[in-house]
């Protein structure tokens, strides 16, 4: 396709010395050592040193965004290819693709780009979503909707919980609950973790009980839901870059439907509260900035500042970073990983606004 390149998978470069850094997570001072694009034990002979000083985070994760997809649908390689390279430039390394009705399996075969955790297209009702995003059915076929975006996802499924019912007026679940509980019972088998998309109370309550396994917004959350999540540790990502946008949404809507633009302007209202309360609960929160559809690429730095707000700079870092890759089964900075990793030029923790710079970005070995 024009506009898109497609190396073939190379050696990475010689080994590689970052001198007298310092790694965020632990606060630890070393020398880090690579060698065949993976993390080793040094010293390394003919090493080149990339950097001297500064401070050293996994590669960083954006755990829900959409690559390849914009405000009306998918796009072609070469817009999704944008999609990735911006991301990459930000220092983030590992994708949560949480819905995307583009197939980007080609990024797997791309040692340039960052890696790609899909969960399939998103499941929603027809006319209750956003058009063209998602495999569309009702109550009936929702379980084999399940089996379908299985095949296509890497162990998640994606649910539209709740979206506005024009006959209502408001915002109301999209699925019963016997049947969303079918539905992740199946995902289950199938060896899927399901999240769910969801503003409001009703929907969360009934999802959570229904036994998924993350919640995306999450700004219905109760005092009791927030319980089961924290014992079950259900992730949330609260998206909050994304949640700035609620008054626009209640805007759009308050002429025609003005109960659920004051339900919108009620959850934005309670936003920092309610996610705040999460935290407090330990229920594990990771950092998602709903790129894709209306929202620019490359702005986890945004989304890492908000979560410092509610949690502190230590917990809104390793929801971007650390635990955020535990979480989904990738390696940090320990010997044999790849090396994926972001360099600072001052503490993170201190001084915030350096994470929208990066000094270098190491992508499987290599500088990029």
């Amino acid at each position: 396709m024009p506009g898109v390149s497609h190396p073939d998978p190379t050696p990475p470069p010689g080994p590689l010395h970052l001198r007298d850094v310092v790694l965020v997570e632990t606060g630890e001072r070393t020398d880090l050592w690579v060698a065949d694009g993976r993390l080793v034990d040094g010293p390394v002979a003919g090493a080149t040193t990339v950097a001297e000083g500064g401070w050293v985070l996994p590669g960083l994760v954006d755990a829900h965004c959409h690559i390849g997809l914009e405000a009306a649908g998918a796009v072609d390689r070469a817009r999704a290819e944008q999609h990735a390279l911006t991301e990459r430039a930000a220092g983030v390394l590992l994708l949560r693709d949480a819905g995307s009705p583009a197939d980007t399996r080609w990024i797997d075969d791309r040692d340039d780009l960052p890696r790609v955790v899909r969960a399939g297209r998103h499941i929603a009702r027809p006319r209750r979503y956003l058009r063209d995003y998602a495999d569309e059915v009702e109550p009936d076929g929702l379980v084999a909707a399940v089996e379908r975006q299985a095949a296509r996802g890497d162990g998640w499924i994606k649910l539209v919980g709740d979206w506005i019912d024009r006959s209502v007026g408001d915002l109301t679940p999209l699925w019963p609950a016997d049947v969303a509980a079918a539905a992740v019972a199946r995902a289950h088998e199938l060896g899927c973790r399901v999240t769910v998309h969801v503003f409001s109370e009703q929907a969360v309550a009934e999802l959570v009980a229904a036994g998924v396994d993350g919640v995306e917004h999450g700004t219905g959350l109760t005092d009791d839901v927030i319980a089961q999540m924290a014992e079950r540790q259900v992730a949330l990502v609260p998206t909050l870059v994304q949640l700035e946008n609620f008054p626009r949404f209640a805007a759009q809507g308050r002429e025609k439907f003005p109960r659920y633009a004051a339900h919108m302007d009620d959850l934005h209202a309670r936003r920092f509260d309610t996610i705040g309360r999460a935290v407090e609960a330990g229920v594990p929160v990771y950092a998602g900035t709903d790129a894709g559809g209306f929202l620019p690429h490359g702005i986890i730095a945004r989304e890492v500042a908000a979560l410092a707000r509610l949690a502190g700079p230590e917990t809104a870092l390793g929801a971007a970073s650390w635990r955020a890759r535990e979480w989904l089964g990738h390696p940090g900075l320990t010997p044999g990983a790849p090396a994926d990793l972001v360099v600072l030029g001052a503490d993170p923790r201190v001084e915030p606004g350096v994470l929208a710079s990066p000094r270098r970005v190491v992508l499987r070995g290599r500088v990029v």
